[in-house]
């Protein structure tokens, strides 16, 4: 089975069903999807010329040039050589998926994308991680980063640290830990680390149920006293539009503090909304109003488009306003604390390579992910708009369109980026985050005091980490703009 189908099995109809909105009534249209004589091709039609149209990495997919079919019939020949929209996307449209291009992906509902892209989701409450047991590599531990308020996993107790090595009664391994977690409903066995790294059963369970929920990445806000200077701690989990104004409100009370530093904890944040980046970079300085902060490099078409006609379209600057309108609250600081990591990808990546042509940007932490495009959601319209959307199906696509580089030209670090001061987490070791004694907080706030030291690798083992929470959604680790730009390259039909 293809790795996409798993990733994205939330999302995808077994039956490869779509929806029809004459009566707001959900109907099946055999026909839409389906191969046979009969077949209609109006998902893979759309499929092939939105890549077509607006993909990043287009002149490395030979199908995907502007010569290749000659004709409709051409093209509806090669379409119906799939068996699915999917197998048409990943097998022959992405270039050389999950290797060259990890992030572009498909939907074949863009209702639950969009939920996703503001914030809201079926979940828990906790945001967890994967690791194998330390002396069994056939065993699988949960273990938990942190819990969201008024959920599941709160009202239950559980905590940032804890560890669970059962679910409902079965011990996690690396075939069925995903599994086990699926259902809306299930019981988590607690354990403990002990000595020689053997993990101890602990007599305790916790009865979790999943529910939609929202979550507001504005996770933590404090300000501590560090030997004479004010310190801004925020920890921000994704960039999402909708929670602009209480980003915005977290830096009021920063400026209203008068904090003289800033560690801003991006560790968990996988990324999201470029404006968003846009927005916070601007929140932490506010003296570059107006210069560049982001360069955009798009495919050959929609770059001599941009150049031709509008090139200040082609960069993203530092300005004084959120999406509402209102002004934004700005620090002027020359200097930022940023802690990232494994788990720290796009539109957080975007932040810290972004205002490091600008400002002394301190990263604690680790190498980051690696993710510098950013994408966006195609509609089957005529300009793949969601304006005028086919009733028929709900299908969208979500494909990379260009790559980011700072005000220097900094970009493709696809081993991520390296921190400054190199501080790994050890699930043994965690503290709670905000906590001044928390390692990758405590490394900073040394070097805010002035506190050198040679090393901050723990002597724990460094468990090795298999999965995390949300890698099987599609908006993972993603960087996306809100919509197509409104260049006359729409969609081209025979």
């Amino acid at each position: 089975m293809k790795i996409y189908r798993l990733l994205f099995l939330f999302l995808i109809s077994s039956t490869l069903f779509v929806s029809c909105s004459k009566d707001d009534d959900d109907v099946i249209d055999d026909e839409v999807g389906q191969p046979g004589p009969d077949r209609n091709l109006d998902i893979e039609d759309f499929i092939y010329k939105g890549m077509n149209n607006i993909y990043l990495y287009k002149s490395n997919v030979p199908k995907l040039a502007d010569n290749y079919f000659s004709t409709q019939s051409d093209l509806n020949d090669f379409l119906d050589e799939f068996d699915s929209p999917e197998d048409l996307f990943y097998d022959a449209l992405v270039y050389d998926y999950g290797v060259k291009d990890k992030f572009s992906f498909m939907t074949a509902d863009y209702i639950e994308l969009e939920n996703r892209f503001a914030g809201t989701s079926t979940t828990t409450g906790m945001n967890y991680g994967f690791t194998y047991h330390p002396n069994d590599n056939t065993k699988v531990l949960l273990y938990v980063r942190y819990v969201q308020p008024n959920t599941s996993a709160a009202d239950a107790g559980i905590e940032r640290g804890m560890i669970f090595n059962k679910v409902d009664g079965q011990v996690m391994t690396a075939s069925n830990y995903s599994s086990l977690v699926s259902p809306e409903n299930f019981t988590l066995h607690e354990a403990e680390f002990a000595e020689n790294n053997d993990i101890l059963d602990l007599d305790e369970t916790y009865d979790l149920s999943k529910a939609e929920y929202t979550a507001n990445p504005v996770y933590i806000t404090k300000t501590m006293d560090v030997e004479g200077k004010k310190v801004g701690y925020l920890m921000y989990n994704s960039f999402t539009a909708d929670f602009d104004p209480e980003l915005n409100a977290a830096f009021a009370d920063f400026k209203a503090e008068g904090i003289d530093e800033l560690v801003l904890d991006l560790r968990y944040n996988g990324g999201g909304r470029v404006e968003t980046a846009v927005d916070l970079s601007s929140m932490i300085t506010g003296q570059y109003e107006g210069e560049i902060f982001n360069q955009q490099q798009w495919n050959a078409s929609y770059q001599a488009y941009f150049e031709e006609n509008d090139p200040d379209d082609l960069v993203d600057r530092f300005n004084d306003k959120i999406g509402n309108g209102d002004l934004i609250n700005s620090l002027n600081l020359e200097k930022v604390y940023i802690i990232a990591g494994r788990s720290s990808a796009s539109a957080s990546e975007l932040v810290i390579n972004g205002l490091d042509a600008w400002i002394d940007v301190v990263h604690v932490g680790d190498n980051t992910v690696g993710k510098f495009q950013a994408s966006v959601t195609l509609y089957d319209s005529p300009n793949f708009g969601k304006q005028n959307a086919n009733p028929d199906h709900k299908y969208a696509i979500q494909p990379l369109v260009y790559k980011s580089a700072n005000a220097l030209g900094n970009s493709d670090y696809v081993d991520g980026l390296v921190p400054d001061i190199e501080v790994r987490e050890y699930v043994n070791e965690y503290r709670p985050l905000g906590d001044p004694s928390e390692p990758l907080l405590a490394a900073a706030l040394d070097d805010i005091k002035g506190v050198k030291k040679a090393s901050y690798l723990s002597k724990s083992p460094d468990l090795n980490i298999l999965d995390e929470a949300g890698s099987e959604t599609p908006e993972f680790q993603k960087m996306y703009i809100d919509e197509v730009p409104p260049i006359p390259l729409e969609r081209d039909d025979f």
